[in-house]
């Protein structure tokens, strides 16, 4: 996959996207509101890494950032039910 590979700049460039928004509905909705526009494999190779990462999460429809700067994620956390484990 050679003259795909993202660079650290196209990295932070997509996280801090989706940082700002929290959640888009579609890979191409994300990709539409880049700054600056990267060729589609790369793009799909930085969303690779950032799940891996744990930084999204891509249920193949909705891209939501999960990282610990997400607000709307500490928001739904918050709210949730704390469920202990018996031993």
């Amino acid at each position: 996959m050679k003259g795909h590979s993202p660079t650290l700049d196209t990295i932070l460039m997509v996280e801090k996207t989706l940082l700002e928004f929290g959640e888009y509905p579609t890979k191409k909705a994300l990709r539409e509101n880049l700054p600056k526009q990267i060729e589609y494999p790369t793009f799909n190779r930085v969303l690779d890494y950032l799940e891996a990462s744990g930084k999204i999460m891509y249920n193949g429809r909705s891209i939501i950032y999960t990282y610990v700067n997400n607000e709307k994620l500490q928001n739904l956390i918050s709210r949730g039910t704390i469920i202990k484990r018996q031993e």
